[in-house]
């Protein structure tokens, strides 16, 4: 499960402060940052398949089911947001 974020209560008052000029930017730096990380985080979803294939009991059918609920919990070839 993903980790939950969690907002503290400084970055809450300083965006409740903020103009829309200010908010603009902490939006598009907070975008292009997550942008960034995405990129960085890929997940090479062919290694992934020949690693897990050679856990000893793993068959070409369970292979599949986890590589099913795998791509389900990633956003797989598209950007988010």
């Amino acid at each position: 499960m993903a980790q939950e974020l969690v907002l503290d209560r400084a970055t809450y008052k300083k965006i409740k402060s903020m103009s829309r000029e200010e908010m603009q930017k902490f939006l598009t730096n907070y975008y292009y940052n997550v942008m960034e990380d995405a990129e960085t985080s890929a997940v090479d979803l062919e290694a992934l398949r020949a690693e897990l294939s050679s856990i000893k009991g793993v068959g070409e059918k369970r292979l599949d089911e986890i590589m099913s609920v795998i791509r389900k919990y990633l956003v797989v070839g598209e950007k988010c947001c």
